[in-house]
């Protein structure tokens, strides 16, 4: 397998590119760099730039160290007062809610919002629109007073009239049939027929 992929290597078109590529790419480009002085830098300026920035690095890694150690010193002391991450998502929403609230954007956007509400309900197109839907809800509250005054009146006219009457009678008479029909069974079984005209006859022996 490593021979024919040398020799797919040696055949192919762009061997004397790729090598002649390779000798043209500068080896050690980092440490060309470093010994390179930037554009109007002399070599003590570069010098004490290099010193300063490995100072300002070192604090910054400190700094870290001390910022770690904050953060865990204050995670003991929430653990002990029993503050949850919950406690503290909540404290910092509404501490960022409130600065939200006293953001110069949030005030002029209320403030805005004001302006165009006053405008929009001073408007002759508003007060118009709010008289027409006035007015017709008290055509429709009219209307269905009407509407229930008709009905009762119909509802009388028709208790008033013959057939609703002939109709009562005969409902009457029903119930004073069935009521009459209830009493006469009831007074069948309480006293029954012949029990009281014939003693009871003495069947003890001599």
């Amino acid at each position: 397998m490593e021979s024919a992929s040398q020799d797919i290597n040696l055949n192919s078109p762009n061997k004397g590119l790729l090598s002649d590529a390779m000798m043209d790419v500068p080896v050690d480009n980092a440490a060309s760099a470093r010994t390179s002085v930037p554009e109007g830098l002399t070599l003590a300026e570069e010098e004490e730039l290099r010193a300063e920035l490995a100072k300002v690095e070192e604090e910054i890694g400190t700094l870290r160290q001390v910022l770690a150690a904050k953060e865990r010193h204050c995670g003991e002391l929430k653990r002990k007062l029993g503050l949850t991450p919950l406690d503290g998502l909540k404290q910092n929403l509404s501490k960022s809610w409130h600065d939200v609230q006293v953001s110069n954007a949030y005030v002029k956007t209320s403030e805005k919002l004001g302006e165009w509400n006053d405008k929009v309900t001073q408007s002759d197109f508003y007060k118009k629109t709010q008289e027409t839907l006035s007015q017709a809800g008290q055509k429709t509250s009219a209307a269905l007073s009407n509407v229930g005054s008709v009905i009762s009146r119909k509802l009388g006219d028709m208790r008033n009239s013959a057939t609703f009457k002939s109709f009562e009678d005969r409902v009457g008479t029903i119930k004073s049939r069935v009521v009459g029909s209830r009493e006469n069974s009831t007074d069948g079984l309480h006293s029954p027929s012949g029990a009281g005209d014939k003693p009871p006859q003495d069947n003890a022996p001599f």
